[in-house]
């Protein structure tokens, strides 16, 4: 693999894709993942063990909580990171563990700091819409990369797409890179996120963008 996705949800979309035990989702942007490009379950061998990250679990809650799954207790969502991306990420020194897997993911997260920016730029979940090209120009600007940004598309009779993951890439020197090189180039893997009959995918830039604030 080249490069690693680094992954933000927006908790109240998820839980908009998929109606089940979601209550309360965070008002913050939190993580889905840190993705290797084309790479998917590379060691089955190498179970996940929470007791490794036990130092970790409170920030782990708080940055990376199950969104779909409220209950507290709950690893299953980790679990399935470190199978699935966390296995093949380990090929780098840095990430050949899951205490700094997932230790390097919480520190990205904070050195991002995804939540501040956008408020600094004056986008923040509201009821009107967004123009998308002023989203990605604002994040352009902070990064000097352009991330990748994933939106449901608009319901039936609905005119708005609503925000739903922000991908930030770095290289395997965890400096910030482009998400994507050429236009209309793909990635296979991360094409689309499934959560029951919704999906995820890059947002239009020409629609109207809802960032909700809570719950429909």
């Amino acid at each position: 693999w080249n490069k690693l996705y680094f992954a933000h949800h927006w908790p109240v979309t998820v839980c908009k894709m998929d109606a089940n035990d979601c209550h309360d989702p965070p008002k913050y942007w939190t993580i889905h993942g840190l993705w290797p490009d084309r790479a998917e379950d590379c060691n089955r061998t190498w179970h996940f063990n929470v007791t490794e990250i036990k130092d970790l679990i409170s920030d782990m809650r708080h940055y990376w909580p199950d969104v779909l799954h409220s209950s507290q207790n709950r690893t299953q969502f980790w679990k399935h990171e470190w199978d699935k991306h966390g296995t093949c990420a380990a090929t780098l020194e840095v990430l050949n563990s899951q205490k700094k897997y997932f230790g390097k993911a919480l520190e990205l997260y904070k050195h991002v700091d995804l939540n501040g920016h956008l408020l600094k730029a004056g986008i923040k979940p509201s009821s009107s819409y967004y123009k998308m090209t002023a989203i990605k120009e604002a994040l352009r600007q902070f990064y000097g990369v352009t991330p990748k940004v994933q939106c449901l598309p608009p319901e039936e009779g609905e005119e708005a797409q609503t925000i739903g993951q922000i991908e930030i890439c770095f290289t395997k020197e965890l400096q910030l890179v482009n998400c994507m090189e050429l236009e209309g180039e793909s990635n296979p893997m991360q094409a689309h996120f499934k959560l029951g009959t919704s999906e995820l995918s890059v947002c239009n830039d020409t629609l109207p963008t809802y960032y909700p604030s809570e719950l429909q």
